[in-house]
């Protein structure tokens, strides 16, 4: 009889579970209902947090290696969360981070995918923000985030559908958060953005005024069409303190037999319930969400879910009197009921940044945290979308792809990763992936350009890349006779770039892909650069020249020394002897010019003096230096030190890194005029102006630096300026849109003058200027790095930096990079600087930002007497080049017949007279070696088509009309194939493509 029953009992279970299966949904159809507006609704949510990378390699954590360092291994997580959610049709888990799911499914076999697909169809398992990892949003760059945001939802369209889109962004550990990432978020169509962290003092604020969710206007450009709902989580991304039930956690389990000494069901109800009311209070709505969850979290997924089990079951059954129903739910799910809970919510328009934990506790040192990871991972960005275009107009290869440098530059966007924040081996393992990365897209771009130059039956000789030759090393050029130097310019627009090639010859000639000559000139490797290099290379001269590069095209320059015979025989050529490296007279004002720049030097100190904008006449007074800030170790007010990720020097004053003056050597010619300055053995810098361009670089080589005296040290540039500033400042948001700032002032809450240094620090991904009415100064820089303005006229740049402590936020260690030398790292790195009058320079600094984020690839080869008979040495891929405010920020491969591409506006709305207004572009015919033949607009993570695309509304205090508006670009007319662009915006298609 018990058998039966049993029996009878089963039937009815599976039943209901199949009831339950038949009519899930995915998405919002799958949410759970809630109770009434009269109960409080508890939006429970199970996740983890799985770094990519930090402590421990992406490797190690995936497998749970190296224990000894930390116990984290995201195999077991999703190992032991499945069975989980399968046994019970209840039961929600998130996931994010698409590297780790990625390698787990591939690894599952055929029954274990189909079992997730079904979980994911359901709603029960949800992917969450989606992309290749949760990104840095200081230090990263807006076109690697949309490319790693991309690789993470193609893997989920591919493999789950539409049912596995995520619907709300999740970036729960980014310390600090960007307007621009909000934008792009609104971009790819999602309808919420949480985080974690946020200022200590603006958390208070928010508390207090019940602003801890509301609506985000990303960007002034875009309008409502970049507004995104925001919230930030009462609890960070844990759960309520004493109820975490990790095999890691040390609290109390529900423990429910009445029968047992330690029952304490009443106890747990009664603090869970507490808990709930304490968080509810600060919230607009009768919904709240807890995390719950942790870094690397739910390994043993049991131990979680049953004692939640149980919390949710004890909680409800007194839900008639509490008027508080627990519910296992999602993000997306409690999106949707606060979206219904129709409420009109406040606005934001600035950002998050900087962050800070307690008053002391700025999180603004990781803005310039390991700078050779920084730099490293900006020119690997550069060379992967010119890897990705060839792959376009050349085919898959038979040897190398993007795919490798794909997956390594998305884990390189980890909040951990560029951010500089991770330990030491675990920097070395994102570098090394990378590397790898970059020598798999050798392959391409070298296959496809041999192609491209191929005429006929004559191949070129195999091309070569010099990955050093920022410290003037290059094999295939020092000592080579006769060679060529091959330019690929991936930016739409012809560019005209300086070159710089390591030689060890005293006389050479430049030939053109036209056959004529090119001025050229020969400078000596500086002393610095040879100490970087070491024992590396042994060039002693460069040859300098101008490459003039056609829009997504290459350009050949035939390199010979003068004593080759055959080359003898050609044209006379300029050719600029540079005046001996000489120190001036102390009298004299060492002066160096171009067509644009009249950049004048102290006779007596060797700083900069002046700058002069030839065209406008336009002179700035500007003294320009390096500082150092002492890092603080703790003291008195606080133990807080200076480490990877907290900048905290010990005082506000910046130590001068010269006494009375700097060393100073000057050389002239006519390709480049430099002024050598050294300030220390260990920083140097170069200040040139190349003929033609509209900019004034300064190349700076800081380490190691020194730190036998005990002190760690942060190492500044500085500009001390005329320009009546008014205290404001602006910097870029992720190399987009600029945003002002203003010292020692927050938007949102009365700031707290505590750390006046550290506190005004932002991050500077692309550039940041001063300006007064008359004068503006602009900074470019080629890498991330922390900026801020501490006085009017001042700007200051912080480009290195070495901490003997830690600063005891988990890395373990402190940030003092070695480098490979063991003594200390070396950095060099460049500032393009420009003046001009305000509202006046938008096109040039639009135009210098995009040659630096997307310069040329040099390839190199054996030179030959006859190649330009033999070979093609020009080419152009496009028709026409693209109009001067569009930018072709994507060309890439998605399977063989479709291409991804992304047209971009550069221009923010009012930035510039004439280029921020609307511009077309035609697809039609506007490539050589394919052509268009059907269009699919889509969202910017590529996943979604925009016929199908809708958002959430939500009402705002500031505005009548709900936001964001549900309103499309028009379709794309096939016969024309117009692309029209407004400021700021981002338009992008899937493109079936017929090679020609």
């Amino acid at each position: 009889m018990v058998g039966v029953y049993k029996e009878c009992f089963l039937i009815v279970v599976l039943s209901l579970l199949l009831l339950n299966t038949a009519k899930a949904q995915c998405g919002y159809e799958s949410c759970p209902a809630v109770r009434s507006s009269d109960y409080i609704n508890v939006h429970i949510v199970p996740h983890t947090h799985d770094d990519v990378g930090w402590l421990k390699t992406v490797d190690q954590y995936f497998y749970g290696g190296r224990n000894d360092i930390q116990h984290a291994g995201v195999q077991y997580i999703l190992d032991s969360v499945i069975p989980e959610l399968q046994a019970d049709p209840n039961k929600r888990f998130i996931y994010v981070e698409i590297a780790f799911f990625e390698r787990w499914w591939n690894e599952q076999p055929p029954d274990v995918q189909s079992a997730v697909k079904e979980l994911v169809a359901q709603g029960r398992l949800t992917f969450i923000n989606g992309g290749w990892c949760m990104n840095d949003e200081a230090s990263t760059h807006y076109n690697a985030i949309i490319d790693q945001m991309t690789l993470g939802l193609k893997f989920i369209d591919d493999n789950f559908g539409s049912c596995g889109r995520p619907l709300v962004a999740w970036h729960i550990d980014p310390f600090g958060h960007s307007r621009e990432q909000a934008s792009l978020f609104a971009q790819m169509h999602y309808d919420g953005f949480f985080f974690g962290r946020l200022d200590y003092d603006d958390k208070k604020h928010r508390l207090k005024e019940t602003t801890m969710e509301e609506i985000w206007h990303a960007s002034p450009s875009l309008g409502g069409h970049s507004d995104l709902f925001y919230g930030a989580l009462y609890n960070g991304y844990g759960p309520p303190g004493g109820f975490c039930w990790d095999i890691h956690c040390s609290d109390t389990p529900f423990q429910d037999d009445p029968r047992l000494f330690d029952y304490n069901v009443d106890d747990r109800v009664k603090d869970f319930i507490k808990a709930v009311k304490d968080q509810v209070k600060h919230f607009k709505t009768n919904h709240i969400i807890m995390t719950m969850g942790s870094d690397f979290q739910f390994e043993n997924a049991h131990t979680w879910y049953k004692n939640l089990d149980k919390l949710i079951a004890y909680v409800n059954k007194k839900e008639e009197d509490t008027k508080i129903h627990l519910l296992y739910s999602t993000p997306a799910c409690y999106v949707k009921h606060l979206n219904e809970a129709d409420k009109t919510w406040t606005t934001k328009s600035d950002d998050f940044f900087p962050y800070a934990d307690a008053a002391n506790d700025f999180w603004t040192g990781y803005f310039t945290s390991r700078p050779a990871i920084k730099g490293y991972v900006r020119q690997a960005n550069n060379f992967l979308q010119i890897c990705k275009q060839l792959e376009v107009l050349g085919g898959m290869q038979k040897t190398g792809s993007s795919v490798t440098l794909k997956k390594a530059m998305g884990v390189a966007q980890h909040h951990d990763a560029v951010s500089g924040t991770e330990k030491q081996h675990v920097a070395n393992d994102y570098a090394k992936r990378i590397g790898m990365g970059i020598s798999s897209c050798e392959s391409v771009v070298n296959s496809v350009l041999n192609n491209m130059m191929t005429n006929g039956t004559s191949r070129p000789p195999q091309g070569s890349f010099c990955g050093y030759l920022n410290i003037s090393i290059c094999p295939s050029t020092e000592d080579a006779q006769m060679f060529t130097v091959t330019a690929y310019n991936p930016v739409a627009h012809m560019v005209h770039t300086p070159v710089r090639v390591p030689v060890n010859g005293n006389s050479y000639t430049v030939t053109g892909p036209d056959g004529k000559m090119v001025s050229s000139q020969i400078m000596d490797v500086t002393t610095a650069t040879k100490n970087v290099r070491r024992d590396r290379g042994k060039a002693m001269k460069e040859l300098v020249f101008t490459a003039q590069v056609p829009a997504l095209g290459f350009s050949t320059y035939m390199i010979a020394t003068q004593s080759n015979k055959v080359m003898q025989k050609l044209k006379p050529h300029i050719h600029s002897q540079p005046s001996p490296a000489e120190t001036p007279s102390a009298d004299a004002d060492p002066t160096i010019s171009n067509e644009h720049y009249q950049v004048i030097f102290d006779g007596t100190t060797g700083l900069l003096k002046s700058i002069t904008e030839l065209g406008s006449n336009t002179n700035l007074q500007v003294s320009q230096s390096y500082y150092w800030y002492n890092s603080s170790t703790g003291n008195n007010v606080s133990h807080q030190a200076s480490g990877a990720y907290i900048f905290r020097p010990n005082s506000s004053e910046a130590f001068p890194l010269f006494k009375d003056s700097v060393d100073i050597k000057m050389v002239t010619g006519d390709v480049v005029q430099e002024i050598h300055q050294t300030f220390q053995p260990w920083l140097s810098q170069v200040v040139r102006l190349y003929k033609g361009q509209p900019y004034v670089e300064f190349e700076w080589t800081v380490g190691p630096i020194p730190v036998g005296d005990h002190f760690g040290k942060e190492i500044i540039s500085r500009f001390d300026t005329d320009i009546m500033s008014d205290e404001y400042v602006y910097t870029d948001a992720n190399g987009r849109e600029m945003v002002q700032r203003k010292l020692n002032h927050r938007d949102t809450w009365k700031y707290n003058n505590t750390e006046p240094v550290a506190g005004n620090y932002y991050p500077v991904n692309s550039r940041i200027y001063i300006m007064d009415d008359k004068k503006q100064l602009t900074v470019l820089n080629d890498r991330s790095q922390g900026g801020a303005s501490l006085k009017n006229g001042s700007m200051e740049l912080m480009v290195h930096r070495r901490c003997l402590k830690d600063d005891s936020r988990g890395v373990g260690e402190p940030l003092n990079e070695t480098g490979q030398y063991g003594d200390g790292l070396m950095i060099r790195g460049k500032h393009l600087v420009t003046l001009s009058i305000p509202g006046m320079a938008a096109a040039m600094h639009r135009t210098i930002g995009e040659q630096v984020f997307m310069a040329p690839s040099l390839m190199f080869a054996q030179g030959e007497s006859d190649w330009a008979s033999k070979y093609k040495t020009s080419e152009t891929l496009l028709m026409k080049d693209l109009p001067v405010n569009v930018h072709l920020l994507t060309l890439e491969l998605w399977d063989d017949n479709t291409a991804l591409i992304r047209l971009e506006h550069q221009f923010a709305k009012g930035e510039d007279a004439d280029l921020s207004k609307n511009a077309t572009v035609s697809l039609k015919g506007l490539f050589k070696s394919f052509d268009i033949t059907g269009i699919t607009e889509i969202s910017l993570g590529a996943n979604v088509a925009l016929k199908d695309a809708t958002r959430l509304q939500w009402k705002t205090t500031d505005s009548s009309t709900p936001t964001p508006p549900n309103t499309m670009p028009l379709p794309v007319n096939m016969d024309t194939m117009d692309v029209e662009l407004t400021p700021m915006q981002i338009r992008t298609f899937r493109c079936t493509i017929k090679r020609k």
